[in-house]
């Protein structure tokens, strides 16, 4: 007779894994992508480092669905933000700040996903991780070129610059210091997203505009402590 797993058997497996990506999603908040090992995650999850391993093999596959996962969530915030949007224009506005909210509410989890250097190949997972959320902001720029809203471009292009240039300016290197201040973290968000506005065409009245229409929603302002 062949066994068949029950579907409390089967949501039981589904938590325990969820709860093991929890944790390693807390430990790598805490301490970037070095704290995830899977010993101190298992603690965290409250189950036997073997237990970890027979969900994820490796750390490799660990760390690659820790940032699929982030990814997925990141994808699902933009796209419920430009979706509830009134227009292309207020949607392209909604996924800019979506992003720039997102790093900067989690700066060490995203320098962790995007570039932190880790000691196993999670190459792959960061490329899909970064080329989803891109493909997105280019349907949300090509939505508002068909529109009218803005001038003909390359939207995969342009949404590729503009993920590339939120991501250095707030979780970079370079990015500026104490960005964890609510009135600092508000300031920076609607900075890049006026930049990211007036780089795809966007009339600087009208991005003006936009960027005080999304601080203005409750997300954001949950978000920012506007």
């Amino acid at each position: 007779m062949v066994y068949r797993r029950t579907h409390q058997v089967v949501k039981r497996l589904a938590a325990r894994r969820s709860a093991i990506l929890a944790a390693a999603r807390e430990a790598a908040a805490e301490g970037g992508m070095a704290a995830v090992q899977i010993a101190p995650v298992a603690v965290r999850a409250s189950v036997a480092a073997g237990t970890v391993y027979r969900y994820f093999p490796s750390k490799a596959e660990l760390i690659s669905e820790l940032i699929a996962e982030v990814s997925r969530d990141e994808l699902a915030a933009i796209r419920r933000a430009a979706d509830a949007a009134p227009g292309p224009s207020s949607a392209l506005a909604a996924a800019v700040t979506t992003v720039a909210v997102h790093t900067l509410s989690q700066r060490r989890l995203a320098w962790g996903i995007l570039a932190e250097p880790v000691d196993v190949d999670v190459s792959a997972s960061r490329l899909a991780s970064r080329r989803e959320i891109a493909g997105e902001i280019a349907a949300r720029i090509d939505a508002a070129v068909r529109a009218g809203h803005l001038p003909a471009q390359d939207t995969a292009l342009a949404a590729t610059a503009l993920l590339g240039a939120l991501h250095e300016a707030l979780v970079g290197p370079l990015a500026p210091d104490n960005l964890e201040d609510p009135i600092k973290m508000r300031d920076a968000v609607q900075t890049v997203t006026l930049l990211a506005l007036r780089a795809v065409g966007v009339m600087d009245a009208r991005a003006r505009g936009l960027v005080v229409q999304q601080t203005l929603l409750p997300t954001t302002k949950a978000l920012v402590g506007a």
